[in-house]
């Protein structure tokens, strides 16, 4: 008769424990009714890990080296899903208004830069590239830089992959689908690889300032549907880290259910015809 295999136990002391932890390292608050979904991940990371119980995992986590570990845990905890075109308005308001007023301080042939966090599997950044080059008409005068970030490793290499289903390019109006993608199988589609050259991926942790601090001279990023599993300090944090990565005059875009004006104050809210917004004024400097 065999002998039923019983999974290691998170205890409420436990969960706590690992909440604290795991904020500390990502900004990143689990709330109580999340405890399923931590607990799963961890057991299952202590499975894999050969780990005989929290305690032992912990400590191994708290002290390894390299920091692979950590990695792969925070891989397992993040939530990646999205597809192209996805809250489409902002990229309206992209093309027809907000760069408007970038170049507006910039000489023909100069850099815009655009960054995109979290990059998840790469939807959000290559419709972006799509629609500078379907609908932004000073495409060519400018060089555009399109930066892609995500603290999940995993993801970022199925961005660079580039390989999605039918439903993550579902969105997409069929002459850009036949455009810019080749397609694999019924369920499959592969982007140009002129699109994947085109944006230049990284891991980023955006409550550590030490990965923030190389991202200078930004015109306009696109943080939508992140803040969302941040508490309010790390939420203050990462608006100031991206208002120090902006230039004077730069804009921020949030997911819908989210609003910088209850974060902070240092942005200006913008209202333009297709999206609400928020720019660093051109003032600049954060007091």
């Amino acid at each position: 008769m065999k002998t039923a295999v019983t999974q290691p136990v998170i205890s409420d002391s436990d969960f706590l424990k690992f909440r604290e932890f795991f904020y500390r390292k990502t900004g990143i608050h689990f709330e109580d009714n999340k405890r399923y979904f931590v607990d799963k991940r961890l057991v299952d990371r202590m499975e894999a890990t050969g780990a005989d119980n929290f305690r032992a995992y912990f400590i191994a986590l708290r002290f390894e080296a390299d920091g692979a570990e950590l990695q792969q845990l925070v891989n397992s905890m993040t939530v990646n899903e999205t597809y192209f075109f996805r809250e489409f308005y902002q990229f309206d308001c992209l093309v027809k208004d907000m760069l408007a007023e970038v170049v507006r301080h910039k000489r023909p042939g100069s850099r815009i830069r655009i960054w995109s966090i979290p990059s998840s599997t790469g939807e959000e950044p290559y419709s972006i590239a799509i629609y500078l080059l379907e609908r932004w008409p000073l495409i060519d005068q400018y060089e555009v830089e399109i930066l892609s970030s995500d603290i999940d490793t995993t993801v970022l290499s199925a961005a660079q992959r580039g390989v999605y289903s039918a439903r993550s390019v579902g969105q997409l109006p069929k002459p850009y689908l036949e455009k810019y993608f080749r397609r694999r199988s019924d369920n499959e589609f592969e982007i140009s690889r002129d699109l994947v050259a085109a944006v230049d991926f990284s891991r980023v942790n955006l409550s550590d300032a030490n990965d923030t601090r190389r991202f200078r001279d930004i015109d306009v990023i696109f943080c939508r549907n992140l803040l969302i599993y941040f508490d309010d300090l790390s939420r203050r944090l990462a608006a100031e880290a991206m208002y120090d990565a902006l230039s004077p005059g730069g804009f921020v875009c949030l997911g819908h259910s989210e609003s910088m004006s209850r974060i902070s104050s240092l942005y200006t809210v913008r209202r333009f015809p297709d999206a609400m917004v928020y720019q660093k004024p051109m003032s600049g400097n954060r007091s």
